[in-house]
């Protein structure tokens, strides 16, 4: 499957184990590559999907030096929104238990951004899920923070660790976005390329 890749030197520009564990699961053969130091800053006044597509193609520009002819690079991002907020990456412990309380009770958005990039081809596209969390105690948040230390995630979970399968009531769209990539339409998306 996917023959349409094979004169392409597949590289996924992300540091996420968990980009790496879905891309692998499609078959494709690819390799990993990260830079260090993107800036992932954002403009003010863009929508949640201009965000995460801001930023993915910023990652994208900044590998641009380091594509050949036959490359075909793939980057992402994840962001999760709570009522006009971006929630990014916490710091530290403190940092991930207010967003937890933040996101306790609530329904949020994540949206994930991907870019297809060769040197004459670009793709971009983002998807949106919505994710409603059950209210949380104290007790659960400083469980998930000090046993899963959420600290490389958006919102400061992981939708696939233990607080997914405790706190979220309800999901519409993709799961798999919510980890990180939305695998199917990135597959759809290889598929046409």
């Amino acid at each position: 499957m996917l023959d349409n890749l094979k004169k392409y030197d597949i590289v996924l520009a992300s540091n996420s184990p968990r980009r790496r564990e879905l891309l692998s699961r499609l078959g494709i053969d690819f390799r990993v590559f990260t830079l260090m130091g993107i800036d992932e800053t954002f403009p003010k006044g863009l929508s949640n999907e201009e965000i995460a597509l801001h930023i993915a193609s910023t990652k994208a520009e900044a590998y641009k030096t380091h594509i050949t002819d036959n490359t075909l690079l793939i980057t992402a991002d994840t962001i999760v929104c709570l009522e006009g907020r971006v929630l990014g990456k916490p710091h530290d412990i403190e940092e991930a238990t207010a967003m937890l309380h933040l996101l306790s009770g609530k329904e949020h958005e994540v949206v994930t951004a991907f870019t297809l990039n060769t040197v004459n081809r670009v793709v971009k596209k983002a998807v949106s899920t919505r994710v409603r969390f059950a209210p949380l105690t104290d007790e659960e948040i400083n469980y998930y923070v000090t046993e899963f230390l959420p600290f490389d995630k958006a919102g400061s979970y992981g939708i696939q660790e233990w607080i997914g399968m405790a706190a979220v009531e309800e999901i519409y769209g993709s799961y798999f976005n919510v980890i990180g990539l939305p695998i199917q339409r990135l597959y759809q998306a290889l598929k046409d390329f």
